[in-house]
């Protein structure tokens, strides 16, 4: 039992970090599949031509805005529209911005405002929201 104990205490000096960028080399392939398997802006939405994300992210806390961001779409780019949660320690959360470009499309409506809640594991209930805006601009329609 000792000698198990006294090998488990060995460690090459990095192999742990080894360990860990190869795991992250592996979570990073998979976020690329899972991408692209989401297609392009063209494939989904044919008669959009730019897709903009006015964003303000929010945590708990005394700093209460975390940043904000804008991010445009054109219809060469991925049609991912999950966003990571930015607040450490999170995990399986984000924002899920996908059925909003979804209802704007299918209305050909031009912009909506709202907020949007992540529900992933942290340690506080609601510890980040975000407040968006989406425009989204359609090709012309020629006559």
């Amino acid at each position: 039992m000792l000698d198990v104990q006294i090998c488990a205490d060995l460690r090459l000096p990095g192999v742990s970090s080894m360990n860990h960028r190869q795991t992250y080399r592996q979570k990073l392939a998979l976020e690329k599949t899972a991408l692209a398997a989401l297609g392009l802006v063209s494939e989904r939405y044919a008669g959009i031509s730019n897709i903009e994300f006015r964003m303000t992210y929010y945590r708990r806390g005394l700093d209460a805005v975390l940043m904000t961001r804008t991010l445009s779409f054109s219809p060469a780019d991925h049609a991912g529209f999950h966003l990571k949660c930015m607040e450490e320690g999170c995990s399986g959360g984000g924002f899920d911005l996908a059925p909003v470009v979804a209802g704007l499309a299918k209305s050909r409506k031009r912009t909506t405002k709202g907020k949007a809640y992540c529900h992933g594991m942290n340690h506080s209930f609601g510890h980040a929201s975000i407040a968006y805006e989406v425009n989204i601009q359609y090709h012309k329609q020629v006559k």
